[in-house]
């Protein structure tokens, strides 16, 4: 008779290895905290006779880049702690140095050199897990950073960020100096898509309504506050004073809780010229941050500044989270033009490709592919010129406002081919054949909402849920019992309104691509002879397509941007990151196990190791969350 296995005991061995999983989480979330709270290091100055120094015939600046904010892992805006790495390890490696607020005082001031590649470093909004999760790296390269606040923060008390006794025991630590964002971060004269006016808006109910925003708000230090028809409803006087609040305020706190008031400012957020929208705004802005500060980052979307540059109006790149390393890279070599370290990842995967264009970076099972500004980024596969039917796979993870291209039967200049493309969230085939006079012609082209059939949501029906965010807005920070009242019934009424669906004959609302929209197509290209079949996510989009070149030719991949970006943080960027996973060629032949051409895919011990980590990096991050 087979024994029974006694289920307490069964029961027991499951809590002792959940305690042990449980222990070991605690231990390593206990490093990292003492890590992070306790600083073993001191910050050493760059020594100038140890690396290249500007000299009098050319004037190299500085760079000055300015990160949101740093979580463990990547959120829209915040950058992953790993990514953070990879990009001040790519810094580092291209020769950058750190400079002080002093030291950019000196160069303007005294005419001080600065190292041939300084970097000014700095961390916007004063979040806490920021100072956590970003210090270990810092310290690891020997980079100083300043690290900005806002004001208000400390009377809130939001445990979301510093307070004044952190920022001490920062200070103390020698790799972090403080600046300010300024007084408040909140929003005026703002107004949705559909022209419904929102007035004044605090971080949280920003928040809120931001799904239904386009680009109609501006920051609160840059206009007068106006009513629903843009008509101001301040006097020059009454502006003044609301402006000269928030200065005042701001010395008041900073003197207060930190006993000084930081010499360098981030005015939130110009980037018009001057210091506001509009001139007598921008005047008084002016006059304030003159007289209380030594400097004034005014302006973002490029990285160099020179002796040319007002030491009130320097400028500041603010990298993206969702930028690989050689993105960052591109963007300062676009505006230094200095040799900076690109990075290529695993140099074995990327032996089976030619560069042509832009950069690539190999990483694991995934292709990063980082064109030039306002270029394309060009891979040629090795081996592949007398590819003709084949099957490829691959997953096109790379954001939805940018072009990511594959090129089949090609030949070595791309004249003639047949492509397979997404640009800005829509899949586009192509054909080029050179015999012919019209040169590239379209064969099909496609949203991929609708190839994958997205729920479509009418404009009325969108036009419905602003009005709805903007009511629940007015029912949990009204002024008083009876107006909450009153727009708790206003609310029920807005939610028991008909909106017409698309499919009852309303117009679709088609949203534009932001530049952070995240992208990832599962794309399976079937190429037989003169038919051509391609899938999405497990949706046909195109079956049989008829097509007129049937040579051999080369397989390429492509990155390239997407055209003039919308963004409601109204940025620029002219660099795309392509991103191919689990890029597989096989022979078309109609076998049952087709011949594999080229495989970028994780196999045996390293796939084995690469799960291993993504798990424990998943538990980890449960572990967090949950407890």
């Amino acid at each position: 008779m087979k024994k029974q296995r006694d289920p307490i005991k069964r029961k027991n061995v499951r809590k002792v290895v959940r305690s042990i999983f449980q222990e070991i989480i605690l231990i390593t979330l206990l490093i990292l905290i003492i890590r992070a709270i306790f600083t073993f290091e001191t910050y050493e100055p760059y020594d100038a006779t140890k690396i290249e120094m500007a000299d009098d015939e050319e004037d190299t600046g500085f760079i000055a880049l300015s990160y949101f904010g740093v979580d463990r892992n990547e959120t829209k805006t915040l950058i992953s702690t790993e990514r953070l790495q990879e990009h001040i390890d790519a810094l580092s490696k291209s020769g950058y140095v750190t400079i002080t607020q002093q030291d950019i005082l000196d160069y303007y001031q005294e005419g001080k050199k600065l190292p041939k590649k300084s970097l000014f470093l700095m961390f916007e909004d004063g979040r806490r897990d920021t100072a956590i999760f970003a210090q270990n790296v810092t310290e690891e390269y020997n980079y100083i950073s300043t690290i900005m606040t806002y004001a208000n923060k400390f009377e809130t008390q939001d445990s979301k960020f510093l307070m004044p006794d952190d920022l001490k025991d920062l200070e103390e630590g020698t790799f972090c100096e403080l600046g300010t964002n300024g007084y408040r971060l909140e929003y005026i004269n703002a107004y949705d898509r559909y022209e419904h006016y929102l007035g004044q808006l605090n971080t949280l109910e920003y928040a809120h309504v931001q799904p239904y925003l386009d680009r109609n708000y501006n920051h609160y230090l840059m206009d007068y506050i106006r009513d629903e028809y843009g008509i101001s409803r301040e006097s020059y006087e009454q502006m003044k004073m609301r402006i000269d609040y928030d200065y005042d305020e701001m010395e008041r706190i900073y003197t207060t809780e930190l006993g000084y008031l930081p010499q360098m400012y981030v005015l939130m957020h110009s980037n018009t010229g001057q210091f506001g929208e509009n001139d007598r705004v921008s005047a008084v802005n002016q006059a304030r941050i003159f007289d209380m500060f030594l400097m004034n980052f005014n302006r973002e979307g490029y990285t160099l500044n020179t002796k040319e540059s007002s030491i009130y109006d320097l400028t500041r790149l603010q990298p993206q989270a969702y930028w690989h390393t050689n993105h960052l890279l591109m963007r300062i070599w676009d505006d230094t033009k200095q040799e900076v370290a690109w990075v290529e990842g695993d140099l074995e995967r990327k032996a089976n490709w030619e560069e042509l264009n832009g950069k690539a970076e190999f990483q694991d099972n995934a292709i990063f592919l980082t064109c030039e500004p306002e270029k394309v980024g060009t891979l040629r596969l090795k081996e592949s010129k007398d590819y003709q039917d084949v099957i490829v796979n691959t997953q096109l993870t790379g954001n939805k406002l940018g072009v990511q291209s594959i090129y089949l039967r090609a030949d070595e200049n791309l004249e003639t081919y047949l492509c397979v493309k997404i640009e800005n969230n829509e899949l586009i085939v192509l054909e080029s054949i050179g015999t012919e006079k019209d040169g590239e012609k379209e064969l099909f082209r496609e949203n991929l909402d609708e190839i994958t059939q997205v729920e479509e949501v009418s404009i009325e029906e969108d036009n419905k849920a602003a009005l709805i965010a903007a009511k629940e807005l007015e029912v949990q920070y009204a002024s008083n019992v009876e107006s909450g009242k009153d727009a708790a019934v206003e609310l029920s009424n807005l939610n028991d309104m008909k909106a017409a669906t698309v499919e009852e004959g309303a117009e679709k609302y088609v949203a534009p691509i932001n530049l952070n929209d995240e992208g990832n197509s599962s794309l399976h290209i079937n190429l037989k002879e003169d038919k051509l079949t391609v899938t999405i996510d497990e949706y046909v989009a195109v079956e049989d397509l008829e097509v007129g070149l049937v040579e051999t030719g080369y397989v390429y991949i492509q990155s390239g941007w997407g055209g003039e970006a919308y963004s409601q943080r109204n940025l620029s960027d002219d660099v795309y990151d392509g991103v191919f996973e689990d890029f597989e060629v096989t022979e078309n032949t109609g076998a049952e196990e087709e011949v594999v051409l080229y495989d970028n895919k994780m196999h045996g011990f390293d796939k084995f190791c690469w799960q291993v980590e993504n798990g424990w990096e998943g538990l980890l991050n449960w572990f967090i969350e949950t407890f």
